[in-house]
């Protein structure tokens, strides 16, 4: 007996993707070589093979998907959008000397440089398939403005999906760490400034277009205090937490001579393992720090492209997921990975991880294609509404162009997107509504955002010269 239609059925209003292939990055993998999917308003209403059903009712639009691939959309778990507007900088450094060249350029943004590099970092990572993003905006300047509201209200104007994570910074050169004395927030500063951002922002209900996250920004830049009492404040608070972790053996010498033990270790001492918690990067693990990570369901942003731009190493992307620890993909800073593009993440993750101990058997297509969607929804702490093309689930997802030149003799479309130039977007949904078609941006002036990231790239630099 087939299941009766829901009493408000007849006021939904439908979007029908037929005749392509389609991969539903669902738990058994399903994929289906032609086949359709149906979004009720914002809502994934059904997914299968051949042709639509039959006798839909409110079909505003119907698109023919021949020589496409849709997906889920991407899910970018790692970022810094400020960084749009310093790229192409300390080009030949690793990651300590590229910081302290960095940092005292950083510390005089604003928020109109914020809104306009939101703008630039968020808009090509949507461009390439984005539906969801996180960043972590750590820099807090003093009479800077309202960063966080700059960050989300740019963010909002072109439509895709945000975890902020709300960064701060309190360990300064004269304590040990990295950033400049004038570069840093008070510990009560940055944990009153975080609190303050959970409570205006947040927004815990199912298809909400605003997460915040609690995240001090790395154990070189962060006081132990700020960790445990910003871990403290996002349980209390019911948000998630993020940091960075493990990124380069400076980092593994750091904590040693500070701290007395390895980044895992300080990390867990100070309450910062949990499946509430995820780490950038990630790359200096040992397999006891895995087995932690795993046990814990701490969860890891890998990102390759950066991880590779600043000489950090190659993470055991492999045995994490062999041990169950939960991992996404990430862009990270366009200073450290200026094409700021998550689709090429999923080439660049596989290709990168066959160059370590596991070869040729690190990664394959579809496991690259799950890291950059399920993964990162995992990661984020929200696989009940994104992540895979499913019934009840949103409606976030893309259309790839599959049919031209660029992957034109690739058999297998999966194995086409992966492993294939950049494919282009001829569609990608956020919430139902589409936010790229043909290719472009459809909230926002694509050249008017070049024009003022340019520009606010330059004030930037004259700021900074000026010291």
């Amino acid at each position: 007996m087939a299941a009766s239609a829901s009493p408000d059925s007849a006021v939904k209003q439908r979007i029908v993707i037929e005749n392509c292939a389609i991969a539903t990055v669902d738990a058994d993998d399903t994929e289906y070589a032609s086949g359709y999917l149906v979004v009720a308003d914002n809502i994934i209403e059904s997914v299968g093979a051949g042709r639509a059903p039959e006798g839909l009712e409110n079909v505003v639009r119907r698109i023919d998907g021949t020589g496409h691939l849709v997906t889920p959309g991407l899910v970018n778990t790692h970022h810094h959008f400020y960084q749009w507007i310093t790229r192409g900088l300390a080009t030949d450094h690793n990651l300590f000397n590229w910081l302290v060249a960095l940092y005292p350029t950083w510390a005089r943004i604003d928020a109109e440089m914020l809104a306009a590099a939101t703008q630039g970092s968020l808009g090509m990572m949507v461009k390439g398939g984005v539906t969801t993003a996180s960043d972590h905006h750590y820099v807090f300047p003093h009479g800077s403005g309202d960063l966080v509201s700059a960050e989300l209200a740019a963010a909002a104007e072109i439509g895709a999906r945000i975890t902020l994570a709300r960064g701060s910074m309190d360990r300064s050169e004269k304590d040990g760490g990295l950033p400049p004395d004038f570069a840093v927030e008070t510990t009560e500063g940055a944990l009153l400034g975080t609190e303050e951002a959970i409570d205006k922002h947040h927004d815990a209900s199912f298809g909400s277009m605003v997460h915040i996250a609690a995240a001090p920004c790395s154990p070189f830049s962060i006081s132990t205090e700020l960790l445990r009492e910003g871990a403290a404040l996002a349980r209390r608070k019911g948000v998630r937490m993020h940091t960075h972790g493990s990124e380069t053996v400076e980092e593994e010498k750091f904590c040693h001579e500070l701290f007395g033990m390895g980044p895992t270790d300080y990390f867990e001492s100070t309450g910062w393992l949990g499946e509430d918690v995820w780490m950038a990067h990630c790359v200096h693990m040992t397999d006891s720090d895995i087995a932690a990570f795993a046990r814990t369901r701490t969860g890891v942003a890998h990102c390759p492209s950066s991880n590779a731009r600043l000489a950090a190493g190659i993470a055991r992307v492999p045995d994490m997921l062999a041990a169950g620890v939960p991992v996404g993909l990430g862009v990270d800073g366009t200073a450290s990975n200026e094409s700021g593009e998550l689709h090429t993440e999923l080439r660049n993750a596989l290709l990168i991880n066959r160059l370590g101990s596991h070869r040729e058997a690190a990664l394959n297509a579809r496991t690259s294609l799950r890291l950059g969607t399920y993964g990162g929804a995992q990661v984020l702490g929200r696989t009940a509404e994104i992540g895979s093309l499913e019934p009840g689930k949103l409606a976030d997802l893309v259309l790839w162009k599959l049919d031209g030149l660029g992957h034109s003799s690739i058999a297998d479309p999966v194995t086409a997107l992966v492993f294939g130039a950049a494919a282009p977007v001829t569609l990608s949904f956020v919430n139902g509504k589409p936010v790229v078609e043909d290719n472009h941006l459809t909230n926002v002036d694509e050249d008017a955002i070049a024009r003022t990231a340019r520009a606010e790239a330059q004030r930037l630099a004259r700021i900074a010269a000026e010291g």
